[in-house]
């Protein structure tokens, strides 16, 4: 009986032993994994950075004017005037009325008092 006493926690010790080195590497792997993972996110925002400074290199105002002046025959570019934009009473707005949505009902804006 004495042996089986020295027998049972050897062999538990040896059990938490191989549990621990299997979660030991298991924690290595994720943490390598994570390492990976936040260099590609480094990676991906270096090239965020670089493609919002190409838009905003692309998008100079002096640029898109020189741009427009080149293909002005082509495209027929003109700059906005204001005589081209409408008055927000000239929107035809949808009719009065309830609006269903997902089931419930709503009343519309013309129910209520209009700021103009």
């Amino acid at each position: 009986m004495r042996p089986l006493l020295y027998i049972l926690p050897f062999f538990a010790v040896m059990g938490l032993a191989f549990w621990a080195y299997h979660e030991n590497y298991a924690t290595q792997g994720q943490l390598k994994q994570m390492g990976r993972l936040q260099d590609e996110i480094g990676r991906l925002r270096d090239e965020i950075a670089m493609q919002k400074a190409e838009w905003a290199y692309l998008n100079r105002p002096s640029r898109l004017r020189d741009l427009a002046a080149i293909n002005f025959d082509r495209l027929g570019l003109m700059p906005i005037e204001p005589a081209q934009l409408g008055l927000a009473t000239q929107v035809t707005m949808p009719p009065a009325g309830p609006l269903v949505v997902t089931g419930t009902t709503m009343t519309s804006a013309s129910d209520e008092e209009q700021i103009p």
